[in-house]
């Protein structure tokens, strides 16, 4: 029987008087690939925020693991990528390298130190996102998607059961992202990795994940593709034309 990675019951949060979430309740299963997608403002990365334990929820209650986020302390299990900053410094002295064992220093106590097992774990990471060229090149000196590349190198290099990334293809060209686009399949395919990535690009997405979530500061839809696609609802609130871009299954 699939387990349960994350379940919400009822969130709602406010940032001072406005509601930025309401209601919102959902399940997330192992082996799930959700795209969380909806317009600026819906509340979507706020819903991360929540799930991480960054902040808490108003009402209404969240399980990581079938934990509280606050008290969670497996951070091992789950990987995550927020959202990319503009640019590196490109004299900030750190190579590739570093960065990626930066993913396994989070998740240690004290004294914080790299052992053997951890220098493959590190090659094992670079290697899935073809970056092992590069890895001692610093950080600040690559080119847009191999700085992602190796931030997700970092997201997963401790092997994470739940992947958890915030529009992580932005600054990416269209080859790139496809790359990237790829490599998450791969992840949840052959490592069974559980996935959720907030994304701008609503008609892509539908090519990749296994379930959609759309957000508009409540859950306006949240299941399969094709469920998506054959709803007369959704096609009402979107348009059909729209609806079938969205699901692509009319490819």
């Amino acid at each position: 029987m699939p387990v349960d990675v994350l379940t919400a019951e009822g969130l709602t949060f406010r940032y001072n008087s406005t509601e930025v979430l309401s209601d919102i309740s959902f399940r997330l299963q192992a082996g799930d690939y959700v795209g969380i997608v909806g317009p600026n403002g819906s509340g979507k990365t706020t819903l991360i925020k929540l799930i991480l334990g960054f902040i808490r929820p108003e009402r209404g209650t969240i399980l990581l693991f079938g934990s509280n986020p606050v008290d969670f302390s497996e951070w091992r299990r789950v990987g995550y990528l927020p959202q990319k900053i503009s640019s590196f410094n490109p004299n900030f002295p750190a190579t590739v390298r570093e960065i990626v064992a930066l993913g396994l220093l989070s998740t240690k106590g004290f004294p914080k130190r790299i052992d053997k097992d951890d220098e493959g774990a590190i090659d094992s990471a670079l290697s899935l996102m073809d970056i092992m060229d590069i890895k001692n090149e610093l950080i600040g000196e690559l080119s847009g998607g191999q700085q992602q590349r190796a931030l997700l190198a970092k997201a997963i290099v401790s092997m994470p059961e739940l992947l958890i990334l915030d529009e992580p293809t932005t600054a990416l060209d269209p080859e790139a992202r496809e790359k990237f686009f790829n490599t998450l399949r791969n992840l949840n395919g052959d490592r069974h990795v559980t996935i959720i990535i907030i994304t701008h690009d609503i008609g892509t997405i539908g090519k990749y994940a296994s379930r959609l979530l759309y957000l508009d500061k409540r859950i306006i839809f949240y299941g399969g593709f094709d469920a998506f696609c054959e709803s007369s609802e959704m096609g009402t609130y979107f348009g059909e034309h729209s609806q079938h871009l969205i699901c692509h299954r009319h490819d």
